[in-house]
Formats: C-alpha cells, sequence, structure tokens
C-alpha cells in the first residue's frame, strides 16, 4: 500500500475542463471521421448477429437494395442484425444496419423509405457530423489531445462510449425533415409509392401504442423524433406534387415480403394506383 505522503487528491472537475480545453483545438477531418465509423462498425457488427448470404432476411434486403439507382459514392455495404428491436441506422463509412425487426413490421415500400431516409443522413452529412460532435465529446472525457483514428488506436471502451453518445443524441428536426425529402426523392426516382415513408411513420405510431413493443422501439423512436409532424410533413410533401394516396400494401410478417410498386410510365401512372405524375420535385440538401 503506498504511503499518505504519495497520496494526491484530484480535482475531476478541474482535469476533466483541462481535457476539454485540450479537446477544443482538436480537429477530425472527413477521412478520419470515416475511420473512426468503420472502426465503431467493426466493434458493432461483432456484437450482434449478422444473417450471411443466404438467409431470406438477407435475401429480402438484397432485393430492396436493388432498386436504389442514384445512390453512387457512397461506398455503401448493408447487412442485416437478427433482432427482435425494430430499428436500423447508417453509419458514416457506409455501412448500413437494418434490424430483422424492423423487417417484421414492414412491407417492402416502407423499407425502402425507411432505408431511403438512412441514406439521406448521409448525403446531408448529417451522420458524419453526429460521429464528429460525438468524438469530440468523449475524447474530452478521456484528456485526449491529439486525434488519432488509424486501426487499433481506439480502445473498445472509447467506441462504447462513443455508441452512447450517438445514441443519447437525436438527429435535430430539420435534419429529419431533410432526410425525410430524400427519402420522398428515392421513392419518386425509383417508381416506390411516394407515400411509403408515410406509411412507415404510421405504422411505427401505432406500434409504439403496444405495450410489448416499447422497448423494441425506444431506440429508433429516441433517436428520430417528431414521427406524428413528420408524418404529416411527408403527407403534405406528397399532396403538393400531385401524388393521391392509396392504402399501404397488406404487411406480411416476416422475411417472405416481396410487396413491389412497378415505376412510372412516361404518362405519369403506375399499376399500383399510387398518383399521377408530380407537379415538382423535392431535392436533396447538397454537401
Amino acid at each position: 500500500m503506498a504511503s499518505c505522503s504519495t497520496l494526491k487528491i484530484v480535482d475531476s472537475n478541474a482535469a476533466m475542463n483541462a481535457g476539454a480545453a485540450a479537446v477544443q483545438a482538436l480537429t477530425i477531418s472527413d477521412a478520419q471521421v470515416a475511420e473512426l465509423c468503420s472502426q465503431y462498425m467493426v466493434e458493432t457488427d461483432g456484437q450482434n448477429t449478422i444473417l450471411p448470404a443466404d438467409n431470406s432476411y438477407t435475401q429480402r434486403l438484397n432485393r430492396i437494395m436493388a432498386r436504389f439507382h442514384n445512390i453512387s459514392n457512397l461506398n455503401l455495404n448493408y447487412k442485416v442484425y437478427q433482432s427482435s428491436t425494430v430499428n436500423a441506422f447508417a453509419s458514416g463509412d457506409g455501412s448500413i444496419r437494418i434490424y430483422s425487426g424492423l423487417m417484421d413490421v414492414m412491407n417492402d415500400d416502407e423499407l425502402f423509405a425507411v432505408i431511403g431516409h438512412e441514406l439521406g443522413h448521409l448525403i446531408n452529412k448529417d451522420v458524419r457530423d453526429a460521429y464528429r460532435n460525438a468524438y469530440l465529446i468523449v475524447a474530452a472525457r478521456y484528456g485526449i489531445a491529439a486525434v488519432n483514428t488509424t486501426a487499433g488506436a481506439i480502445s473498445t471502451g472509447f467506441l462504447g462510449d462513443l455508441g452512447q453518445e450517438l445514441a443519447n443524441n437525436a438527429f435535430s428536426r430539420k435534419q429529419e425533415y431533410e432526410a425525410d425529402a430524400a427519402s420522398f426523392q428515392f421513392c419518386v426516382q425509383n417508381g416506390v409509392d411516394p407515400y411509403a415513408m408515410y406509411h412507415a411513420l404510421n405504422r411505427l405510431m401505432g406500434l409504439s401504442g403496444d405495450s410489448s413493443m416499447k422497448g423494441r422501439l425506444a431506440e429508433l423512436l429516441q433517436t428520430h423524433p417528431y414521427t406524428e409532424k413528420r408524418a404529416a410533413r411527408i403527407k403534405e410533401m406528397c399532396e403538393a406534387a400531385g401524388y393521391s394516396m392509396t392504402a399501404p400494401k397488406t404487411n406480411s410478417t416476416g422475411s417472405g415480403n416481396t410487396n413491389t410498386v412497378s415505376p412510372k410510365t412516361n404518362g405519369g401512372s403506375n399499376n399500383s394506383g399510387t398518383g399521377t405524375k408530380p407537379k415538382k420535385t423535392v431535392s436533396t440538401k447538397k454537401g
């Protein structure tokens, strides 16, 4: 045991403030953020059960993702986590992760729209900024004075704290609305029901009233708030673009759902009855 003369009383607040001051001078580049995201995904994938390529959930996700035609330069990779949790998320390295619990409660159009929403967060740099901010906050706790995101340089504990910080900080109302606009645009451009995100949000709101579902929905609703207002805005967006609503396709729970919507013809109609040629389009945010 150390003698009393060697003990020092440390002011933890002062130490934290000193660490924060050092971190304020840090800058983290987009390339470093991407590397940070990549390391975080290695850790996260290792903590979850990833369904194999021959699994019916993965095959269904592959069918859905094959319909995206305007997602170049995002370096996407997508996998299904086996979990009853109803959630999906995107990482700044292009990783898209869908929980099988989400696939169980949504049809293909709705899943397409939800994935489009997550891609919207990537395109609009929301995910990049969230990781950057989370890194700087956690770095302040650790008193890190220099950024090093190379493989192996970030501890498991740091990555765990990073994940907690990400989970605790929801996207802003503006970011959610812009990602919804991106989802709408993806649906329009790829022949999917323009109301798919509207139906997906209403499905989530309906499930949130089921006491048995609250735990499974908690993270999704925490990180993606304003659900009712978002649904109303998407409906307005569709109506302004000249689309009329049809009922969502019957959701056959599980991995076997293969609902599809044919692309619009030049005349503006499609065989699903989801509306006429839009009067205007909604563009995703640049940069």
